[in-house]
């Protein structure tokens, strides 16, 4: 697979990542082994970038990445994000938020041991903490890049101001948001420009938006009670039928580019910027195989417009949470 670079970081990464955070969380398998090598599948076929979390389990999915990924140390960039406080029984605590610097210290270190590196390539603050500056937890970050425990620091769902105040302290490498087809809030409210006039890398996570954009998602989908989309605005019956509009335009695109819905997502994207790159979530070969087909297609300017001008049509229907 082609690389990009994360803005100008300096950071190359595969063109499209990957998300692991449902190989430990809600409806994640539980065979531990299989996703082992399942990650480790996904290294032969060229992802570099891999996106976890301290909350995705929580714990349990930086020990999976770090026990699958480490034979492959120096080969691939693991981003983790810090941000949240839990319990030593992973139960999270009464106030959910911690960005304390002494936190931060503390959380990086577990996650250095789970990960199984010595240093971690991408830290992101995973949401932004009311409770404390932006500067403070930019500054607690530079110490740790100073001291070559991190390489890179990272924001989350940051509005474009919290982007500018951290990015003074200490340069953010990489913003990480929701972005897709069917949401688009980063083009409306100056994050997309923000990290284009400073220089940041964008990764957009959900890029398939939770799986409806691949369009196996019907109406008649009855969801597991334990899979993450059974209380999603966007997972009613009457959201994923109005919502279909979305799908038959990729199709459509994708029946001229010999492509699948899911692919002419992921190109879309991938053709917005080209310090964009997506963080599809997959467990399964074949369906890494489809995304990763993605970064092969090339979307002209007229198929763009085509796009552009048939989405200003639909409206989309129910909040994203």
């Amino acid at each position: 697979m082609n690389q990009r670079t994360l803005g100008t970081s300096g950071l190359h990464v595969s063109t499209l990542g990957l998300g692991c955070m449902r190989m430990s969380f809600g409806d994640a398998p539980t065979d531990h082994g299989e996703m082992v090598q399942f990650l480790r599948g996904a290294v032969e076929r060229g992802v570099t970038f891999f996106d976890t979390a301290e909350g995705y389990g929580p714990f349990t999915n930086e020990l999976l990445l770090g026990e699958a990924l480490e034979p492959y140390k120096g080969q691939v960039v693991i981003a983790t994000k810090f941000g949240f406080d839990y319990h030593p029984d992973g139960t999270p605590k009464a106030t959910p938020l911690n960005s304390r610097p002494e936190h931060i210290r503390k959380v990086t270190e577990a996650s250095l041991k789970r990960l199984r590196v010595e240093t971690i390539d991408l830290l992101y603050q995973h949401r932004p903490d009311p409770q404390v500056p932006v500067e403070e937890v930019a500054g607690a970050v530079k110490e740790l890049i100073e001291e070559g425990k991190v390489k890179h620091f990272g924001l989350s769902e940051s509005d474009a101001g919290t982007i500018r105040r951290a990015h003074a302290v200490q340069p953010v490498t990489a913003l990480q948001s929701e972005y897709s087809i069917w949401w688009r809030e980063v083009e409306d409210n100056g994050v997309l420009a923000t990290c284009e006039e400073l220089g940041i890398g964008f990764v957009p996570y959900s890029p398939l938006g939770r799986g409806y954009l691949t369009g196996a998602i019907t109406a008649h989908r009855v969801f597991a009670s334990n899979d993450p989309r059974r209380n999603n605005p966007r997972f009613t019956r009457e959201a994923i039928e109005a919502n279909q509009a979305v799908v038959d335009l990729l199709g459509r695109i994708g029946g001229e580019k010999g492509a699948t819905p899911a692919q002419i997502a992921l190109s879309w994207l991938l053709a917005q910027k080209s310090w964009i790159v997506p963080i599809p979530g997959s467990r399964k070969l074949e369906r890494l195989d489809e995304n990763n087909g993605a970064a092969d297609i090339e979307l002209t300017p007229a198929d763009l417009t085509d796009i552009e001008q048939a989405m200003s049509k639909i409206t989309v229907l129910g909040n994203r949470y």
